[in-house]
């Protein structure tokens, strides 16, 4: 298995004001510097990275400056990160195009995985029918995707319509997207990560690790889950991807990176 660190921890998780009025710019973005993200990564000892859609954007016209960087410091780009509501017809189009424009970027600069998260919950609640229509969407993903040669992968989040075990199990019915389990965010939606890992193996192509303990996101080894065990359960299925260490926030980027490098490497990797 290989290494891996989310650069949205330098800057915190925020967003590209654009999206507020057009569908298109509708990114995920980290306010800090993608430079500095990937000179500390490669410093703690991970060998790739994955990047938000809209910080990979800021490169659009400088191609050759991220491939400098990704050179400078040895890193293989792993995965760029991406997503939208989805379930809301009128959008849906413009929503795709975005991420297309993505992956073909992307797939240019070498990644190998299109991660998406998302399904938006309305105003007045969930509707049965959301599910289907992210479950349609998502396999528009697959499509996009496999056109650029990565490998599409789901993502559940909190504050969208797949938190719950329940909810997972719903959408992965109506889809035939591969899974990136996020071992915090399943458990603060009520589900167990061993679980989920060992229901879904045969769709589970990459991986997120982050600690969590009383709601609190947090470096690997600083809350109580427990990752032999997870750990256990991708080797079961010869697992050989890529795990990507990822966390929202740390008061010192740096750190946070070396403190879950440390504890990975107290289970042998």
């Amino acid at each position: 298995m290989k290494l891996g660190y989310q650069t949205n921890t330098w800057g915190g998780v925020v967003g590209h004001p654009a999206g507020v009025t057009s569908v298109k710019d509708l990114y995920y973005l980290a306010n800090g510097s993608t430079e500095e993200a990937l000179k500390d990564i490669a410093a703690s000892g991970y060998k790739g990275f994955e990047i938000f859609d809209g910080n990979l954007m800021q490169y659009i016209d400088k191609k050759e400056e991220f491939k400098a960087l990704m050179n400078q410091y040895s890193l293989d780009f792993i995965a760029v990160y991406s997503g939208g509501n989805f379930i809301f017809p009128d959008i849906l189009e413009e929503e795709l195009l975005k991420i297309e424009k993505v992956a073909a970027f992307a797939s240019e600069l070498g990644a190998k995985h299109l991660v998406v998260g998302g399904g938006a919950i309305r105003a007045n609640g969930i509707l049965e029918s959301d599910y289907t229509d992210l479950g349609h969407a998502l396999n528009k993903v697959v499509e996009i995707a496999e056109k650029y040669g990565l490998i599409p992968s789901y993502h559940p989040h909190l504050g969208t319509i797949v938190e719950s075990p329940e909810q997972l199990d719903k959408l992965m019915t109506l889809t035939s997207i591969n899974l990136c389990p996020d071992t915090a965010h399943i458990e603060a939606g009520g589900g167990n990560p061993v679980d989920v890992i060992k229901k879904y193996a045969s769709r589970i192509k990459y991986v997120h690790f982050k600690d969590y303990d009383n709601g609190e996101f947090l470096p690997l080894g600083k809350g109580h889950q427990n990752f032999a065990e997870m750990m256990k359960a991708l080797e079961e299925f010869h697992y050989d991807g890529w795990i990507t260490v990822e966390l929202d926030s740390y008061p010192d980027p740096k750190k946070g990176a070396e403190i879950s490098r440390d504890f990975l490497k107290s289970l042998g990797l």
